[in-house]
């Protein structure tokens, strides 16, 4: 069960389950307020605690309002995009042929079939983007297993909702 405590202007969403402690979250991009309290928990409590956090909570927020953020892509002539830490520049080829992707030395060439949506247009980048991961890892693999002393059975990827590191 879901309830929210209103502050001011912050809506908090709060949530209990069978955890033992408060766990408050900032997510980002926008900054949306989460709390997740212990089943016995009073929302009078967890409205205390909210509030003693609140400073807590703002510092968050302007960081994640402060950080820089990459536009959404869309997948047009002379957008940017990056690959192993190198800015490129798109070309958008339209042809009736399988869609696909060439990279060149300064250019990334996204061939789709006429009228493609951008989402068509991201689908073809992610595959490619996957596939040069494919194409990278099992090197990496091989050159770190010995390295750090482990093996690797197996790897996958995931596409994060999320970018980790450094504020």
């Amino acid at each position: 069960m879901t309830e929210s405590i209103q502050l001011g202007d912050l809506t908090i969403e709060v949530t209990r389950k069978a955890v033992k402690n408060v766990h408050l979250s900032v997510h980002p991009p926008a900054g949306h307020v989460t709390l997740v309290a212990p089943t016995s928990t009073r929302l009078e409590v967890a409205r205390a605690y909210a509030i003693s956090k609140l400073g807590w909570i703002r510092d968050q927020q302007e960081k994640l309002q402060a950080q820089a953020r990459e536009t959404p892509r869309q997948f047009v002539e002379r957008e940017s995009h990056y690959l192993w830490g190198r800015r490129y520049l798109l070309s958008v080829v339209e042809q009736d042929a399988k869609p696909g992707v060439k990279l060149d030395h300064r250019r990334i060439t996204l061939m789709v079939r006429p009228g493609s949506s951008p989402e068509k247009r991201e689908e073809v980048m992610l595959d490619w983007h996957r596939a040069l991961l494919h194409q990278t890892i099992p090197a990496l693999i091989q050159k770190w297993q010995p390295v750090l002393g482990v093996t690797v059975s197996a790897y996958f990827l995931q596409r994060m909702k999320t970018k980790w590191g450094g504020l």
